[in-house]
């Protein structure tokens, strides 16, 4: 088949990538190399666009990723600027194919000047796993520091049901988007495959995991599914931070509200939250 050069910057996965990336950094939720994305591709994706049986380079993995053995994805790099990613993908962005025995990932495309996937690749991995386990339309998986949820996780609870009822509270779609609630994960080094066995156990009931004093960690099936989960929990901490400096609440949205507005629209709010 004869491939059309550059033809991979028409597909629709790496100009989602671009356009992710590029708005995570315009709101400040992923500066420096701060951040990270794994999105996973069908291989009827794939080929339009590239030739899988040319591999550039083999990296190993210190984690056995064998469940996802063959599977495609475009990643940010290690040490990448999001800021960049629009202007240069192929230096600060790969495709990706997990190897038969699941030790390493073959680079199809990108990470040009000799760059390697984020060092968070085995966490995502291991959440891709996971979310696969319970969601067979999964897709991708988001990371970044979202400014109001990170200054949350110094001022507030990090009982996972409080941190839940409280960016219910701030704003009526919260409960409708994420009916499941956030997780929360003790600090951890990141980079580690400790973070993400963490991350991805508490990934099995929800799709939001927050890092404490770090940043938070999405799922979904779409890109903007994932980008619109963390930016609907970021906008309840913006709520919730400005409340707090106008002096705290005087009325809320009831837990019996809470529950009207899920029966309304037909979801399952986590159990031990709402009461009466």
């Amino acid at each position: 088949m004869t491939m059309i050069k550059d033809a991979i910057y028409t597909a629709p996965f790496l100009q989602e990538m671009l356009e992710t990336t590029s708005n995570l950094y315009r709101l400040g939720w992923d500066e420096r190399n701060g951040g990270n994305i794994s999105y996973l591709l069908h291989e009827y994706e794939v080929l339009p666009y590239l030739n899988v049986d040319v591999i550039k380079r083999i990296v190993p993995m210190n984690f056995d990723a064998s469940v996802l053995a063959g599977r495609y994805f475009i990643v940010t790099g290690s040490g990448r600027y999001f800021k960049n990613v629009k202007k240069d993908p192929a230096n600060n962005l790969g495709l990706i194919r997990i190897s038969a025995d699941g030790k390493s990932y073959e680079i199809l495309w990108g990470f040009e000047d000799g760059g390697v996937a984020t060092s968070e690749l085995p966490t995502h991995l291991m959440n891709h796993m996971k979310r696969l386990s319970v969601d067979k339309n999964h897709r991708v998986i988001m990371h970044c520091h979202a400014t109001h949820l990170l200054a949350m996780t110094f001022t507030h609870s990090l009982r996972e049901e409080d941190f839940t009822k409280t960016l219910w509270e701030m704003c009526t779609e919260c409960l409708v988007v994420f009916p499941e609630g956030v997780g929360v994960i003790p600090w951890i080094v990141p980079g580690t495959n400790e973070i993400g066995e963490a991350t991805a156990e508490k990934m099995e009931a929800v799709r939001l995991v927050l890092w404490p004093h770090h940043g938070i960690f999405g799922a979904g099936t779409t890109m903007d599914e994932t980008f619109g989960l963390i930016e609907t929990a970021e906008k309840a901490a913006q709520v919730y931070t400005i409340v707090c400096a106008q002096g705290g609440k005087q009325q809320t949205i009831t837990d019996q509200q809470l529950q009207d507005l899920a029966d309304a629209f037909k979801v399952v709010p986590r159990s031990g939250i709402l009461h009466g």
